[in-house]
């Protein structure tokens, strides 16, 4: 933290007790910290892979990769189907690797694109004619030896991939499914029953299809917001305009966008005027009007007018591809949740396992029933052992949901924060900038022995050499309605109270009432009417000399047009505690607390003491959310369960520091967060108990022999595409 106030307590914006804390002028825009070095391997390639239906899968990858000599690291992530591997083999010896296992894998280029494969039903649908033909045929009087080739046949072409991966896994020491799966089909064979053995592997291959399939419409959010940006851009050469891509365009140089086009990079207009929808970014509903001067954000729409735009960050440094980073990123976290179910399943497979060889050999050798019936209940037990969807029922509802999220508006880092913002009942908010616009404006003047113009023209010549919001409010004022200032020396900064200058060779002031009831020169009636004007949740600066009380300056900070709106849609979703923290005095924060329906207010904070309230709200058993802009409110946001900062897009301190960012600099799309994080909250539970439920049952009824062997895939492969249905609808949820 910067030691300089203003970083550290933004009410210093309305505040008269704080009125000196931006004595000191620092410019944030040069406050940049320093990217960390890239220590990856140069050879470090990032790959996509298609066919994971759960994340053993993804550790199969890793486990035999692994072995070979060339690779030096892998990782593999289920949530987002990607591969990180630094090596020194070709990428095509790496993609060959990866196919032995069963699964496809392609490079992904620098422009985010990789080779698309689309998964064919024409063998499933050959292999299910053929079953289905020979199940009919053991009923008509067709021969048995026919019968049971068509059923071999159906085996040997759906059991290849299968066969192939569990051998690659038992070399790299790995018991997935594929392994299982295959035991299965092997020993159903050995005991003779084929059409078991044929329905087993066709249905495994019918539910990978389906479970990949359901999978990739969870990855999709993060490849469209990858399509927002265009890859070109019109650059403006001279006189003439050139089509480049949006890779080859330097800071500094200028590109023109016409009406209707997105915005290829981030930039500030030069020339033109015009709306631009920044709903693919901020999740805002209304176009924003955007004048000389303005930033505009890659991936956002130019409605109107055409503009001429000067380029402010390459194309890896927008706001879109921080988002797109962000994102990923968060997706690629696990949840305590889902670091759980991992565990639970690394232990609960190998146990089943062990237990389905015992089941095969213990009874038998003891006198209990035939080989042939144990093998059998063995064979089901084998199939129950992969916890598939219990392992998927919470990474594809998180990765949903923060997809979900992040096209409206909101980056949730990581499933820990999902979660968290799922049970918080209490939050806190900042008030300045983040309750209301934190722009103060002029509200009131009220001169009292000098005209209205030199009461202003006073006011601007003391605090045009200030750093002060309220200060750079006045002077705006005075510009905009063409008041000069007057002459003036021997500036001064009074810490806590206001400032002063030398005027015709007179001291004049310009503060706070602490200043003034020191001068000696306030009447009880003028304290009165001050008090009063406080109390409307107003700030007063007082300009006069040590003789006498010139005038009277209001200044106020509106409440923002969404900001009542997001409160009440808060306590709808069943937020129970809705605080507010200013360093405002009593009776401002009483003001301010009314207008917005908050529950409670804390006033007259410094930072340290927003610490305290954040605890002390903690303490009295709430889970409590804090909202900042994620620079001046950090310790608070860091003391708080969850940090949520508003008005990321574009400051990238506010991306750095908290759990979940609004894009938008403003509550519209928090009740949405809230609301989406409860929701995949409940439907990770539900999943949860389902999966459970499911294997229990299949469990039990394998021993009474109620459980066949294609009725236990169906439960396994059944179950799991139900889950990841049940997550998908996490996608759906409108804000």
């Amino acid at each position: 933290m910067s030691d300089n106030c203003c970083d550290s307590n933004k009410e210093a914006i309305t505040s008269e007790d704080n009125r000196s804390c931006c004595s000191r002028d620092v410019d944030n825009t040069t406050i940049n910290e320093e990217e960390p070095q890239n220590t990856r391997n140069n050879n470090a390639r990032t790959y996509n892979v298609i066919g994971m239906d759960c994340s053993s899968c993804a550790k199969s990858i890793e486990n035999h990769l692994n072995t070979l000599p060339a690779v030096h690291s892998v990782t593999v992530n289920f949530s987002t189907g990607k591969m990180q591997i630094a090596h020194e083999n070709s990428d095509d010896k790496v993609i060959e690797e990866v196919g032995k296992l069963g699964y496809k894998a392609s490079l992904i280029t620098n422009d985010n694109t990789s080779v698309k494969h689309k998964e064919g039903y024409g063998l499933i649908t050959f292999t299910g004619i053929l079953i289905g033909y020979g199940f009919m045929g053991s009923y008509n009087g067709t021969s048995s030896l026919f019968i049971t080739m068509l059923f071999a046949i159906a085996i040997i072409i759906n059991g290849y991939k299968p066969a192939r991966s569990a051998y690659y896994a038992i070399k790299s020491r790995s018991l997935d499914m594929n392994v299982l799966m295959t035991a299965a089909v092997i020993g159903a064979a050995f005991i003779g029953e084929w059409f078991e053995g044929a329905t087993v592997v066709w249905l495994f291959a019918l539910g990978n299809a389906l479970q990949n399939r359901s999978i990739e419409q969870t990855r999709t959010s993060i490849r469209n917001l990858m399509n927002l940006a265009p890859s070109e851009a019109w650059v403006k050469v001279g006189s003439e305009l050139v089509k480049q891509p949006v890779g080859d365009i330097a800071v500094g140089q200028q590109i023109v966008v016409k009406p209707g086009d997105r915005i290829p990079l981030d930039g500030e207009i030069i020339q033109g005027e015009t709306s631009v929808n920044q709903a693919p970014i901020t999740g805002e509903s209304i176009p924003v009007d955007k004048l000389t001067g303005d930033t505009v954000y890659a991936g956002t729409i130019n409605e109107s007018g055409s503009i001429e735009i000067i380029v402010t960050k390459l194309v890896e440094d927008t706001s879109l591809s921080k988002i797109i980073h962000l994102v990923e990123e968060a997706q690629e976290q696990r949840a305590p949740t889902q670091a759980f179910i991992d565990k639970f399943a690394s232990l609960y497979t190998p146990i089943v396992f062990i237990i389905a060889l015992a089941t095969i050999v213990i009874p038998p050798v003891l006198g209990f029933g035939t080989w042939d019936e144990w093998i059998y209940k063995g064979l089901a037990l084998l199939v129950v052992a992969c916890p598939c969807a219990l392992v998927i029922s919470t990474p594809v509802a998180i990765v949903s949901a923060i997809g979900n999220a992040a096209k409206n508006g909101a980056l949730i880092k990581g499933g820990t924060f999902l979660e968290k913002a799922g049970i918080i009942d209490a939050i806190a908010f900042d008030k300045t900038g983040t309750l209301t616009e934190g722009k103060p404006k002029v509200d009131k003047i009220e001169p009292l022995t000098i005209s209205n113009e030199d009461l202003i023209s006073l006011a601007l010549t003391l605090e045009m050499h200030s750093t002060h919001p309220i200060a750079k409010t006045i002077v705006s004022h005075a510009k905009e309605h063409d008041i000069q200032s007057k002459d003036g020396t021997l500036f001064k900064n009074i810490v806590g109270k206001g400032v002063q200058a030398t005027i015709d060779e007179e001291v004049y002031y310009a503060g706070n009432i602490k200043l003034f009831e020191e001068l000696n020169v306030l009447s009880d009636h003028l304290k009165k009417k001050i008090n009063n004007i406080q109390n409307q949740g107003k700030t007063v600066v007082i300009i006069g000399t040590k003789n006498e009380v010139m005038g009277i300056i209001s200044v106020a900070d509106s409440i923002r047009s969404t900001t009542l709106t997001a409160l009440k849609q808060l306590k709808q979703v069943g937020i129970k505690q809705l605080v507010m923290l200013t360093g405002d005095n009593e009776g401002t924060a009483k003001t301010i607390s009314n207008e917005t329906t908050v529950n409670r207010y804390f006033a007259e904070l410094l930072p340290e003491d927003k610490v305290d309230a954040i605890k002390k709200l903690q303490q009295e058993g709430h889970k409590v959310a804090m909202v900042g802009d994620g620079i001046n409110d950090a310790p608070a946001l860091a003391t708080a369960d969850l940090g949520i900062a508003m008005g990321g897009a574009g400051t990238d301190t506010a991306m750095e520091t908290a759990d979940i960012i609004l894009m938008a600099d403003n509550l519209e799309k928090l009740p949405h967060t809230v609301k989406l994080s409860r929701k995949a909250l409940t439907i990770i539970k539900q999943n949860i108990w389902f999966s459970i439920l499911i294997k229990l049952i299949a469990l039990v009824f394998i021993f009474p022999g109620w459980l066949t062997l294609w009725m236990a895939v169906l439960s396994d492969t059944g179950a799991a595409l139900l889950v990841i249905l049940n997550a998908l609808r996490l996608l759906r949820v409108k804000s």
